[in-house]
């Protein structure tokens, strides 16, 4: 898959309808980001893997 813009604004609106819902595993600040990376590597995790900036 490549991020295109018109395909971006169709999942946009899907997601904003409430149509389909991403599935987020788990939420680490930007200090764990290599645990993240390594959570995801293990192939444990059951949706995305995100990373808190602020």
């Amino acid at each position: 898959m490549r991020a295109q813009g018109d395909q971006l604004s169709k999942i946009t609106k899907l997601i904003e309808k409430g149509t389909i819902r991403p599935v987020v595993d788990k939420v680490l600040p930007f200090e764990k980001t290599n645990d993240a990376l390594s959570y995801l590597e293990s192939g444990r995790a059951k949706g995305k893997v995100v990373i808190k900036i602020k």
